[in-house]
């Protein structure tokens, strides 16, 4: 990496999700910016996303790890589902790895890089446990202080509401034109909702169009950004 280089990691999360949110990703992928995905290895879709994934190594694929999923109802955060609980260390441990191994076994090769779904590995509970996983594999993980991150495309605010100037090409230039040097992740949740119980649904295609659109490549070229994955780090 030259000194100044502004390098983008355009990371999908919840890969795996349903056959909806893999069709936007791949779309996404081949006609649009994404050269990343996070796997969610416990959801229906997993397999049909690692076909795809290995015919298309140029997606670096890292693991989504899920341990529960909230909801804001009424300025409230509502648990949707609880995989485990995570006041308990060893359950903890004991699912880290059981989804690793999961990874493993669809994708027959480590994952890129690691993080979690709503970004649950943050908590103070669970932190460390991921940490080990991925010194353990020898992998970026995100929030870990080596790859810049950046969630600004999103389209909610942060009472679960509408945002859909967040998620629109204007939003994505503007991210792009003001990357710093160094390498940053972009997440993003491309996707088609094909009956997803989730608080973020219909913004999903919304984000494939922004992400597909060919200003948003130009804006890259004219910023002499390149795209990379996780994997290229290495």
């Amino acid at each position: 990496m030259r000194a100044g280089e502004r390098l983008l990691i355009v990371n999908a999360d919840d890969l795996g999700l349903s056959a909806g949110v893999n069709r936007g990703i791949f779309e996404a992928h081949e006609n649009g910016i994404v050269s990343s995905a996070s796997l969610m290895v416990r959801w229906p879709g997993v397999r049909e996303a690692a076909v795809y994934a290995k015919a298309h190594p140029r997606l670096g694929v890292g693991l989504h790890l899920d341990f529960a999923e909230w909801s804001i109802r009424d300025d409230q955060w509502v648990r949707l589902y609880e995989v485990v609980n995570l006041d308990e260390a060893v359950a903890v441990r004991r699912e880290v790895q059981r989804q690793v191994e999961q990874f493993l076994h669809v994708m027959d090769r480590p994952p890129t890089h690691l993080d979690s779904h709503q970004h649950v590995h943050q908590d103070v509970r669970v932190r460390g446990i991921v940490e080990e996983a991925a010194t353990k594999l020898g992998v970026p993980l995100r929030h870990d202080g080596k790859v810049l991150y950046c969630g600004d495309f999103y389209g909610q605010d942060e009472h679960g509401g509408a945002y859909p100037d967040g998620i629109c090409v204007e939003a994505l230039e503007k991210i792009i034109q003001n990357l710093r040097g160094g390498v940053t992740e972009m997440a993003c949740h491309p996707g088609y909702d094909d009956g997803l119980q989730t608080m973020y649904a219909s913004e999903r295609a919304v984000e494939v169009m922004a992400l597909c659109d060919p200003r948003v490549k130009q804006a890259i070229e004219a910023c002499s950004i390149r795209l990379m994955n996780f994997g290229d780090l290495k």
